[in-house]
């Protein structure tokens, strides 16, 4: 059964809002960093998105040129959006509206390699509630902005983790990978 992993952009303080906005704030991304990138899309055959995370980067990467095989693995990967406002979606994408607990356990059973979900906080949120999360990549930027929303709310179900990995990047990023312990 294939894995639902969560890979995020997040601050010291928890915040995986507007990452654009302090990714490149004194710590940009470096070269091991990007070959992770790189190797994280190469290994999935999927991409799950909600639908703020689909809008931008339906209209990012489709009309951008030079980003390599990253951006070619990026516009040919087969997407799911998960929306109950918006009516239909492009870009190799599929609309999920509703009974999203019975698509997802769908989705892992029909494939063999992993499915990402970047960004999506609010689809990751009710994700984390009905525990179909496998997997949390955390690349941590060394950097606390205050406010904003958070990976883990305010009020979410215990969870415990159990680590997987951790790598230092050159550019002072840290990839941290958990995965829930479900002793």
């Amino acid at each position: 059964m294939r894995k639902i992993i969560v890979s995020e952009f997040v601050t010291l303080d928890g915040v995986i809002e507007a990452p654009g906005q302090w990714t490149t704030f004194q710590w940009g991304s470096s070269k091991d960093q990007e070959t992770f990138k790189v190797d994280e899309l190469s290994a999935c055959d999927m991409l799950l998105l909600g639908r703020a995370t689909y809008q931008e980067f339906a209209a990012f990467w489709p009309t951008t040129s030079g980003a390599g095989a990253y951006g070619d693995r990026m516009n040919s990967l087969p997407k799911y959006v998960v929306s109950t406002t918006l009516s239909e979606v492009k870009w190799n994408a599929s609309l999920i509206k509703d009974n999203l607990v019975q698509a997802i356990w769908q989705i892992k059973q029909e494939g063999e390699r992993d499915v990402l979900i970047f960004g999506s906080g609010d689809l990751v949120h009710t994700l984390q509630q009905q525990n179909l999360i496998d997997e949390y990549r955390l690349v941590i930027y060394p950097v606390v902005v205050g406010s904003g929303k958070r990976l883990f709310r305010d009020g979410s179900e215990h969870m415990s983790l159990k680590p997987v990995e951790a790598r230092s990047f050159s550019s002072g990023t840290v990839l941290l990978r958990y995965q829930p312990d479900t002793k």
